[in-house]
């Protein structure tokens, strides 16, 4: 079945919502998905797991950066989750199914899973949600378990792997050249490629365009940063400006 990706090239993504600098309006919070719908805009979110595997929007898999507790989210449970709040705007921590809910199939969802530990139970937990979801989604991981796992088991969803350089992440020189390239889309098959804007261009996902792959890119600070990709490839997704027209 030939699916169709046209929403990931013609919204405008707010990445992890309409969400401020000093986090009063928190990154990935339902407060910044209602600020990015009222603005008609589509959605990029992150997605951990808690302890008793319930899917939360929330980027980072220790709470210190957003919230000043330091605990990892699948070392706590859904109801202990709850008395936490992101500092210094006191929002709670949104679930996958209140995210849903609020958007309701207004605009598009791209949503990136965070494998940090049992990448069968995010996949799993996250699905249980989206089975029964009539709105535009599509699925997106840096990790290739992920999308590997979504070409298994769940193949008419829309995947896309997300990658870049990893220059300052602490891998062997085999390890990021594996994941530079892309080698595992060899057997995963992603329907699209996200890559960071900070490596573009990058010919390799020019020669990836030329044969029909999508390509959208994470995440552009400025009109220019956002109109130069744009022309070049398919999407990016965009924080801290609201962006003119696409092209």
């Amino acid at each position: 079945m030939m699916k169709d990706l046209s929403f990931l090239k013609t919204y405008q993504y707010a990445h992890r919502g309409l969400f401020t600098k000093d986090q009063k309006v928190p990154e990935n919070s339902l407060l910044a998905f209602k600020k990015a719908l009222e603005k008609g805009y589509a959605i990029e979110l992150d997605l951990n797991i808690t302890k008793d595997f319930i899917p939360v929007s929330f980027h980072d898999f220790n709470l210190k950066r957003l919230c000043g507790i330091d605990q990892n989210i699948d070392e706590i449970t859904y109801n202990e989750l709850q008395k936490i709040t992101y500092q210094p705007s006191l929002e709670k921590i949104a679930t996958l199914r209140e995210v849903l809910e609020l958007v309701d199939g207004k605009m598009p969802l791209l949503i990136e899973l965070k494998p940090h530990g049992n990448v069968i139970k995010l996949c799993e937990s996250v699905m249980k949600e989206l089975k029964d979801y009539k709105g535009l989604y599509a699925i997106f991981s840096f990790h290739p378990s992920v999308v590997y796992w979504f070409k298994k088991h769940e193949p008419d969803v829309i995947r896309g792997q997300i990658s870049e350089t990893f220059k300052d992440q602490k891998l062997s020189f085999i390890q990021r050249y594996l994941l530079r390239t892309m080698f595992f889309n060899l057997f995963t098959k992603p329907d699209f490629i996200s890559y960071g804007i900070h490596d573009l261009p990058y010919q390799k996902l020019d020669r990836l365009k030329k044969k029909g792959m999508t390509i959208i890119s994470y995440a552009a600070r400025s009109q220019a940063q956002y109109d130069f990709v744009r022309s070049r490839y398919d999407n990016v997704v965009f924080e801290f400006f609201l962006p003119k027209d696409a092209k």
